[in-house]
């Protein structure tokens, strides 16, 4: 999540919940108060919500013509907004769901595990926010301004490495070629 205080921007990696009611999509979670974030956030309300996917170094040797710059394939969303911070039942409601989302129900950590005071005294720390998505954009660079050539022979390079995030490129970077 990406916001801007008065001289520089903000971001923070923070686990969010997502929600859709049809074409709707709301982001929940959660931030401490009085922190860089909180404060950006409170001046202006639009929000960057930024999703990477994987990612991986593109080398020039596999190029038809070899004596260019090397570069990095990725893909990622970016999920533009308005943030609207919530009230202390709000706040609670964001941690319970959270928690449940990655702790379940049996878990020692499980949120009906957690004792009332811990929890308050949580949650007076920190604030939980929402965030109405207005536009959702797929950021990518695949290669796609390379030559077949190229591209198929950056796939079989990605595909021989030994990393997720190369083979998952290659992936869709033959993908998007059967389908141009």
């Amino acid at each position: 999540v990406i916001g801007i205080d008065e001289a520089y921007p903000v971001a923070t990696q923070i686990p969010l919940e997502i929600q859709t009611n049809g074409e709707q999509i709301m982001l929940n979670g959660h931030m401490a108060k009085n922190s860089d974030h909180h404060r950006a956030f409170e001046k202006n309300k639009n929000v960057l919500v930024v999703f990477t996917g994987p990612h991986c170094h593109i080398s020039a040797s596999w190029y038809e013509k070899k004596n260019v710059a090397s570069t990095w394939n990725y893909m990622a969303v970016h999920a533009k907004g308005k943030l609207k911070f919530t009230d202390e039942d709000g706040t609670k409601l964001m941690i319970k769901n959270i928690t449940a989302q990655y702790e379940g129900e049996t878990s020692e950590a499980s949120f009906h595990n957690l004792q009332d005071e811990y929890v308050d005294s949580m949650v007076r720390q920190i604030t939980g926010f929402n965030i109405e998505v207005s536009s959702l954009e797929n950021v990518f660079k695949l290669s796609q301004n390379q030559t077949e050539a190229t591209r198929r022979n950056i796939i079989d390079k990605l595909k021989r490495r030994s990393d997720t995030a190369s083979r998952m490129v290659a992936a869709e970077m033959e993908k998007r070629m059967k389908t141009s």
